[in-house]
């Protein structure tokens, strides 16, 4: 239950601080006041508390942050709500502060218990908390695609209409594979040729990784063959001749050095090495020198086999490890169309058993419906004649649809829609064709009260639920938002005095100029400013002893306290 909140610079309020203490066992609060006196902002705060979208429209001009808080107490009986407060990190106490900052720059925070949530943590939270019917709400009510959302709410078959959904998503994924595969197959032949073609010219040319570089350098060599044979021709008549007969005298010439003068001994040693050393050079040149040939028909082997390894490049990869790999990629894929038959063949059964499934998922699910759409026909005429609608009849009625599994819809089969019958004699018909605003106000009522027994919600919201009604059917909604306030907490703003003098506590939303600046403010009324309000709202500016009398008369037989 909601027994606290507190609101500060949001829109044309400036700082509030409402307690609900006294209802926080259950019970009726209403708001009342002029068109326009800001009733709607405190709709805002609660939208905004359980995670819907802020808008920088909403932080009151000139200042820097929009605050909002409540307290809910909850029914410690209420497991999943607190299982849900458990493992969003939120604790396990019955308790719950749930606070939304705004900045005038447009930044955002959420706050469950003091830590930090995301609006669909909170929104979670809230389904499970409270309730809260707008004026737009009735609206929902002319959209046939959201019946079935009702009744599955009121039946509870949601956790059974969630698991058809996963079934049926299931199913259609290994439709669509399915037929992936057998347009696969229709291709195969063609598509394994040209695997085959191009697997097989890979695998023919027999490449050899790093082949390429080594090719280059060899074809290099190649065409340079002249030039080559000449320069280390000449290269080894300079190094065995010339150089090597000098460096043999040096040898013998150092060697006496050594005999005559010890100290030259290290100098001979080494030139003794660098003489050998030079040796093996002649020996390598020559080696060399003997190896090298002119060659053009290598040369044009060489050119062939880099040309053909330029075109597979081209084709498959810019070095020879992609184009190896893309070879073996494709074996892969032709070892996968050889086994397609095998796979289609699979995929078949296991698609035709996810059929059956959801066939049979889809066929339980629409008996469960069909009887909850009997009781909520008897359970919604019920609420009808307590709502002054003794004459009008609720039907649910189902579209004919083939039950086979080409008709069938994440939904399952079932086409449900709500018809009406305000008068008798008349055919019920579509609620958008037959319902009148007021008719649908009290039909909004009626499906919520009958949604608010089911549920564990504990407070119920109702935003001028009372719009488009008046006389004894304003008396028949009053009494009814009363019989739900029994075991509920409930939030009414309201423009209708029968409602007003049934609340527990009474709060009055007015505007008003302050130091040249406009904001609302919401106070709660004692007994006598109660009269007066209600006054205000059965006559307007039109004070009467009357008007007086039939206030106190409402007050007294509404069984309303301040």
């Amino acid at each position: 239950m909601l027994c606290e909140l507190r609101i500060k610079n949001l829109a044309l309020i400036e700082s509030l601080e409402l307690n609900f203490d006294q209802n926080c066992n259950g019970g009726l609060v209403v708001m009342t006041g002029e068109t326009g006196a800001g009733k709607s902002i405190m709709l805002r705060a609660i939208h905004l508390l359980t995670g819907g979208r802020a808008s920088l429209d909403w932080v009151r001009n000139g200042t820097d942050l929009c605050e909002i808080e409540a307290m809910f107490e909850l029914n410690p009986k209420h497991y999943k709500l607190l299982r849900k407060l458990e493992e969003g990190g939120f604790g396990s106490e019955p308790v719950v502060v749930i606070k939304r900052t705004i900045t005038s720059s447009g930044r955002s925070r959420l706050y469950v218990n003091g830590s930090i949530a995301t609006a669909r943590s909170v929104s979670e939270l809230a389904i499970d908390m409270l309730s809260v019917a707008g004026q737009h709400d009735h609206q929902q009510l002319l959209q046939p695609a959201l019946h079935l959302d009702f009744l599955d709410t009121l039946g509870e078959h949601w956790s059974e209409r969630i698991g058809l959904g996963r079934l049926y998503e299931k199913w259609q994924e290994k439709k669509a594979e399915l037929l992936q595969l057998r347009v696969e197959e229709q291709e195969k032949e063609q598509k394994r040729d040209f695997l085959k073609f191009q697997v097989d010219e890979i695998r023919q040319a027999g490449l050899k990784i790093g082949e390429d570089e080594l090719l280059a350098a060899e074809k290099k060599r190649l065409k340079s063959g002249d030039v080559l044979i000449k320069v280390s021709r000449e290269s080894y008549r300079l190094l065995s001749v010339e150089l090597m007969d000098g460096l043999a005298r040096m040898r013998q010439n150092m060697d006496r050095l050594a005999d005559l003068d010890p100290t030259v001994e290290k100098l001979a040693e080494n030139i003794r090495g660098y003489s050998y050393l030079a040796e093996d050079y002649v020996q390598e040149l020559r080696d060399y020198k003997d190896s090298l040939e002119v060659d053009p028909l290598r040369l044009e082997m060489v050119s062939e086999r880099l040309d053909l390894i330029r075109q597979l490049k081209r084709k498959y990869g810019q070095t020879l490890d992609e184009i190896l790999e893309f070879a073996v990629k494709g074996e892969v894929e032709l070892e996968g169309l050889d086994n397609l038959d095998k796979r289609i063949g699979e995929l078949d059964g296991v698609v035709a058993g996810l059929e059956q499934e959801v066939c049979r998922s889809a066929e339980h699910l629409s008996v469960k419906r069909g009887q909850t759409a009997e009781q909520m026909e008897k359970a919604m005429q019920q609420e009808l004649n307590s709502l002054a609608f003794d004459q009008a009849r609720f039907y649910v009625k189902w579209r004919e649809v083939e039950r086979v599994p080409e008709t069938i819809r994440i939904t399952g089969w079932d086409r449900g829609e709500f018809f009406f019958c305000g008068n008798p004699g008349e055919p019920p018909k579509p609620l958008a064709k037959v319902a009148s605003g007021g008719e649908l106000s009290r039909l909004m009522l009626a499906l919520k009260c009958l949604l608010a027994r089911k549920d564990m919600v504990e407070t119920v919201i109702f935003d001028e639920v009372d719009a488009g009604i008046g006389g004894e059917a304003a008396e028949a909604v009053a009494r009814k938002i009363k019989e739900l306030a029994m075991h509920h907490q409930v939030f009414c703003i309201t423009h209708l005095p029968q409602i007003a003098a049934r609340g527990t506590l009474h709060f009055k939303v007015s505007k008003e100029v302050d130091g040249g600046r406009t904001q609302s403010a919401v106070v709660r009324l004692s007994h006598s400013s109660r009269v007066k309000e209600l006054v205000r709202m059965l006559a307007g500016d039109s004070v009467t002893d009357q008007a007086e009398a039939l206030a106190e008369q409402l007050l007294a037989a509404g069984g309303a306290v301040s």
